[in-house]
C-alpha cells in the first residue's frame, strides 16, 4: 500500500506575499497529498531541515521577491550536504525564463510561471515523485 506523496511548501526570503503558496497546498491537498507549509520568511537552512523532519518527498518553493538566485543554489547545496538529492525540488513565482533554464541546470526539477494551472503542477508532481520517498526519472 503506498503512501500519499508528502510535500513542503515553502516562502524564502523577504516575501510577504503568500497568497499563491496557500492556494498551492490546498491544491495539493485537494489532490490527496500530505502537505506541510512552513509559512513567511524561511531560510533556506529552515526549509531544509523541515523537510528532513517531515520525511517529505518534494519540497515546492513561492518566490516573488526576486531572491530565487540566491536562496535557489543555497538550499540546493544543503540538500546534497544532507544526501537528499532525492528530493524533487519544484519553483513557483516571478522567475525571468533564462534564470528558469540555470536553475534547473542546478537541479530545480521544475519552474512554475504565472499562469500555470493547478492541475499542471499536481500532475507534474504525480509523475515525478512517488509515495516511496524516491524521485521518479
Amino acid at each position: 500500500m503506498s503512501h500519499p506523496i508528502r510535500v513542503l511548501v515553502a516562502k524564502p526570503g523577504l516575501d510577504g506575499h503568500d497568497r499563491g503558496a496557500k492556494i498551492i497546498a490546498r491544491a495539493l491537498r485537494d489532490a490527496g497529498m500530505e502537505v506541510i507549509y512552513t509559512g513567511l520568511r524561511q531560510t533556506p537552512e529552515m526549509i531544509v531541515n523541515a523537510a528532513l523532519q517531515e520525511d517529505v518527498q518534494v519540497i515546492g518553493l513561492s518566490i516573488l521577491s526576486g531572491a530565487h538566485n540566491a536562496i535557489v543554489p543555497r538550499l540546493m547545496e544543503l540538500l546534497r550536504e544532507k544526501e537528499m538529492t532525492d528530493v524533487l525540488v519544484v519553483l513557483g513565482g516571478i522567475i525571468p525564463d533564462e534564470d528558469a533554464g540555470d536553475l534547473k541546470r542546478q537541479g530545480v526539477a521544475a519552474v512554475f510561471q504565472p499562469g500555470s494551472s493547478l492541475d499542471e503542477i499536481v500532475t507534474f508532481i504525480r509523475e515525478h515523485a512517488d509515495a516511496s520517498g524516491k524521485t521518479v526519472a
